[in-house]
């Protein structure tokens, strides 16, 4: 079994975030279920985690570093949430990762698998 991270993007931040939060509403009972049938199944390895919507950027260039807030400061997507599951290829991912409740409200899950320190 390899270990991935699944990363849901949502808009948090514009005036008319989608999902909306009434949609999170309606949807947080499903993902609570869908979260709690991919650990009943023994492939969650860390619970998901939310994060703040202000965030960092840190970029350098040949002079210096520069610091920005908000991680996407020119769009609409942040991270809405991350966590680790197991699964035996991307294509198990894949699958768990498309029952996300979440999606049809518009948020968007990366699926991304781990690789070993060399």
């Amino acid at each position: 079994m390899q270990e991935f991270l699944l990363v849901i993007h949502r808009d948090l931040t514009s005036a008319n975030p989608a999902p909306s939060p009434e949609q999170m509403k309606e949807a947080l009972k499903p993902y609570q279920e869908w979260v709690a049938g991919i650990a009943a199944q023994d492939k969650l390895v860390a619970p998901p985690k939310r994060w703040d919507v202000d965030g960092r950027v840190i970029k350098h260039d040949k002079k210096k570093d520069h610091i920005s807030n908000g991680p996407y400061a020119e769009g609409k997507e942040s991270i809405g949430g991350l966590f680790l599951i197991k699964a035996k290829d991307y294509d198990e991912a894949v699958e768990i990762a498309k029952g996300c409740p979440i999606i049809k409200y518009g948020a968007i899950v990366e699926v991304r698998m781990a690789i070993t320190a060399a």
